[in-house]
């Protein structure tokens, strides 16, 4: 999709916050720092939209970004990031629950690992408790400019073996060179109706 228009439409904490209406949604989920304001970047097409930080645990609401008036992508506060208080993680986790057990207009959810690692435990039980919710997903293996081609092959085995999935439900990715972005946008086209 070639997108011209992008609206940080609303930051939310809680139901009472979400956007109204009915436009379909895409929830971005993953560690902290695995590139998800990356990924958004690319996606959009716009360098710097999405703010990316060096200090993880940086984004602490739902945010909402609102694309060419058809779809919304929510950037999730990500997980796995310890520096970050006891009380304040269990507050996130409940406000994340929230969002991906009651939302109605969520299409799927695009979880983000580093293609250069294995996926943490925080990895697999995120996508244990999508598939329990029955939420589509799509695995996204990131950076993977960072690791040489010859040996994505042996990464895609070894996430399927992880999360015990198909390869359909595995996508390489990288925001440096692109690689990935129109698989990713067909993903979210059959998902959400939206081309």
């Amino acid at each position: 999709m070639k997108v011209n228009n992008v609206n940080l439409e609303i930051s939310a904490v809680a139901p009472k916050q979400y956007p109204s209406g009915k436009l379909p949604e895409i929830g971005l989920v993953g560690r902290s720092n695995v590139g998800k304001s990356s990924l958004t970047n690319k996606l959009i097409n716009r360098n710097g939209y999405a703010r990316t930080s060096n200090r993880p645990g940086k984004t602490q609401t739902l945010n909402f970004y609102k694309i060419e008036e058809s779809l919304y992508f929510v950037d999730i506060p990500g997980y796995g990031y310890a520096r970050v208080s006891k009380k304040e993680r269990e507050k996130w986790g409940m406000m994340i629950e929230e969002y991906l057990t009651t939302r109605k207009n969520l299409s799927g959810v695009v979880l983000l690992v580093d293609g250069r690692r294995a996926p943490s435990e925080d990895d697999v039980q995120m996508f244990e408790f999508l598939q329990y919710y029955e939420i589509p997903t799509l695995i996204l293996a990131t950076k993977m400019d960072k690791t040489s081609k010859s040996k994505w092959n042996k990464e895609v085995n070894a996430l399927k073996k992880s999360f015990n999935v198909s390869e359909e439900q595995i996508c390489l990715f990288s925001a440096q060179t692109g690689y990935g972005t129109e698989n990713v946008w067909q993903w979210i086209g059959d998902k959400t109706g939206v081309k």
